[in-house]
């Protein structure tokens, strides 16, 4: 620490050891520009100047140069980015690659030297930790955000990807994949096919105090009566509390959906429901509540998510 007019200031040491780290800690630039732009979510005019093109460490050098050039401006933010990467333990981003072991050493080596530097500047840590607290867990907020933001438009691709399929049985598997990754996204718990004697199930999740069995169908055609009963019959096998979605991204036949208009022990999705998820107009727990509640109270088990969204 270093004193000029009587301000306390971060040590030079304290700022390379935040570069060093903030290099290592990522290794895709993705994952890497949402952390910064998270971090700076207040600050566009630090944004502004970075080149995200550049290499991480490039970056990284601009930031940390904005930062010392400023410090009386910035003093709260840096305080906020160095302690917020000092109590990192783990690092997702390094974990996923071919070179995790070696990556995630020279990461949590370049964070136990930003940590150690965060330690000797306790005192003028102590008087801005409060507000460099709160920056820090409001750029969390905004990176989760952001992450969840980002895994709906990979998803959304990979959905659209997957409607100009030439191999439908290929798309039949990768719909379920693609499923299971929706529902995993909002903590559903999903689970992949399984096989029961004498039947075949594509999945099965849990909403609040519910178990649902999930069947998925991505056909030319429209899902018609006969396979909703026998939808209806697997269910009715379970256990009581257990209910079904039926997913038929062509939908359903109007003497299907007639019949299970006044009693029903599954719910429905088809494809504008997964468009309307995916373009983030409606949370997919949000979209199941509303369907579940409708059921309940209508015993139907067709919702438009066109009638939800309308005013």
């Amino acid at each position: 620490m270093q004193s000029s007019d009587r301000r306390k200031t971060i040590n030079p040491s304290a700022y390379l050891a935040l570069l060093g780290a903030l290099t290592a800690i990522f290794w895709n630039k993705k994952p890497f520009e949402l952390y910064v732009r998270s971090m700076l979510k207040d600050h566009s005019e630090l944004l502004t100047p970075l080149n995200f093109s550049a290499t991480k460490r490039e970056v990284s050098g601009q930031l940390v140069d904005l930062l010392r050039a400023n410090e009386g401006r910035y003093l709260d933010l840096s305080l906020a980015l160095m302690l917020d990467i000092a109590d990192m333990e783990t690092f997702p981003n390094l974990a996923s690659q071919v070179d995790n072991r070696l990556l995630e050493t020279k990461a949590t080596a370049a964070v136990a030297e930003l940590k150690r530097w965060t330690v000797k500047q306790r005192e003028v840590i102590a008087e801005h930790e409060a507000h460099a607290g709160r920056i820090a867990e409001d750029a969390k907020k905004a990176q989760y955000s952001r992450a969840f933001s980002q895994a709906h438009e990979d998803l959304k691709q990979r959905f659209l990807l997957m409607h100009g399929a030439a191999d439908v049985h290929q798309r039949g598997n990768d719909f379920e994949y693609f499923i299971n990754e929706l529902f995993a996204l909002y903590d559903l718990e999903p689970r992949a096919s399984y096989s029961l004697a004498h039947e075949q199930i594509d999945g099965a999740f849990a909403f609040n105090t519910d178990h649902y069995v999930l069947e998925a169908k991505w056909w030319k055609e429209r899902i018609g009566r006969p396979l909703l009963d026998v939808f209806r019959a697997n269910i009715e096998r379970k256990a009581k509390n257990t209910l079904g979605l039926y997913v038929s991204m062509s939908g359903f036949t109007s003497d299907a959906l007639a019949v299970y208009s006044y009693s029903t022990p599954f719910l429905t999705m088809d494809g504008p429901d997964f468009m309307a998820v995916l373009d983030q107009r409606i949370r997919l727990d949000e979209l199941i509540l509303r369907k579940k509640r409708h059921a309940s109270e209508t015993g139907h088990c067709f919702l438009p998510v066109a009638e939800i969204l309308s005013p």
